[in-house]
């Protein structure tokens, strides 16, 4: 099948998870699962914007260097106090920043436009009417949408939600993931390497991809090739998983153990038209129907394969669209071969400035250190066999930020 119907495939069988109000600072990155309206004002009432003095416009309009206006100060207002609630004609009242107005007061004279009088102040310089005063809703009014369902929750969100007085909001939650790698090759990194063996940056690259995505991932290690191993260890997690990730064992070979241990109980593998990850494996797990991702253990093969299956799950999982995220249309700058009959993912280099891309090293899917040097995919179609410079492709942009 093609990358986009496994792609679709996958999400029909995919679906958010059951959302349930969570405190404010454990939903950055999280999507809203409610829509809010504000059951306040912002401000909450008229308050001043300055330092200075509170006054009456009509009493200070005339004020200037040459003729200043003196008026007596009858009190003083500071922050979440409300000592003088009125303000009489011809007088005024020292005022502190968000310190609410008191009645009859229409504007705020600055400290710098006053010599700063305790008693008696002269103001040199008048304000426009209602200059430095913040009205009560003029930010949001009582009833106002503040949040709409489906809203990805930044810093500025949960602040707001906070303002407006809300504590929790109605997310999904992380999934958690488990990410296992097989193979009896592999070895932690920190231990000797024998002869034969590799250290296992798969289950780093993937715990970390699901991560950057806003999941909970744990990295269980590595599984020797043995269905049995492999099946014990994949029981014992089930239990605090909301999706899996295995990398290795999906393809033709003797040692494949993840597709002998799991083929019998109703995962699918099969090939897609690709390069790299053209070994594919995807089913659900367990009671729960955990969704399992089996995807082939070539590192730049697995990364791909996180990108354009499980990123998109995973989005679905919580709530978050778009769950594909679309690509962006580039220039290439330099000649690209590809094989007939498989859709290409090169590694490349994406200039946002000039909205061009060049590759970045060769095809091969073991090419983990120029996959570190990319910052996109560009995608060459299946028929294709040759992108000449110049020529208009679709790229996907890599983040390596939420």
């Amino acid at each position: 099948m093609t990358p986009d119907e496994y792609q679709d495939r996958i999400l029909a069988e995919v679906a958010p998870m059951a959302a349930f109000p969570q405190r404010l600072l454990d939903c950055v990155g999280l999507a809203s699962a409610e829509e809010v309206r504000s059951g306040v004002s912002l401000p909450g009432f008229d308050n001043s914007a300055m330092d200075g003095y509170a006054v009456r416009y009509a009493d200070v309009r005339t004020a200037c260097a040459d003729e200043p206006v003196r008026l007596p100060v009858v009190g003083e207002i500071g922050a979440g106090r409300a000592d003088l609630l009125a303000l009489p004609s011809g007088s005024c009242a020292k005022i502190m920043t968000g310190a609410p107005m008191p009645t009859g007061a229409d504007a705020v004279v600055p400290y710098e436009w006053t010599d700063r009088g305790a008693a008696w102040v002269s103001i040199s310089q008048a304000p426009a009417e209602h200059q430095h005063v913040r009205y009560a809703g003029e930010d949001v009014a009582v009833g106002d949408l503040v949040i709409a369902e489906g809203t990805v929750l930044g810093p500025r969100h949960l602040g707001l939600l906070a303002c407006v007085g809300r504590d929790r909001i109605a997310t999904r939650p992380r999934p958690r993931v488990v990410v296992i790698s097989t193979g009896s090759e592999l070895r932690e990194p920190g231990q000797q390497l024998g002869h034969g063996a590799i250290y296992d940056g798969n289950s780093y690259l993937l715990a970390a991809a699901a991560r950057r995505v806003g999941a909970l991932p744990t990295r269980v290690g590595i599984v020797a090739d043995s269905p049995a191993a492999f099946l014990g260890t994949l029981e014992d997690q089930l239990l605090r998983a909301d999706l899996v990730i295995t990398s290795g064992g999906v393809s033709m070979g003797d040692y494949d153990v993840v597709k002998e241990a799991l083929a019998p109980r109703g995962v699918w593998f099969g090939s897609v038209a690709m390069q790299p990850g053209k070994p594919q494996g995807f089913g659900h797990l367990g009671p729960d129907r955990v969704p399992i991702f089996c995807l082939p253990g070539n590192p730049v093969s697995s990364f791909v394969s996180f990108e354009l299956f499980v990123r998109p799950a995973l989005r679905r999982l919580m709530g978050i669209a778009p769950e594909v995220e679309p690509t962006l249309p580039a220039t290439l700058t330099h000649d690209v071969p590809s094989p007939k009959g498989r859709r290409q993912y090169l590694r490349g280099h994406y200039d946002g400035t000039h909205a061009t891309v060049s590759p970045v090293g060769g095809p091969g899917s073991h090419l983990i250190g120029d996959l570190a040097q990319a910052d996109a995919l560009l995608i060459v179609p299946a028929e294709t066999t040759l992108m000449p410079a110049g020529s208009r492709v679709e790229v996907i942009v890599l983040q390596d930020t939420p």
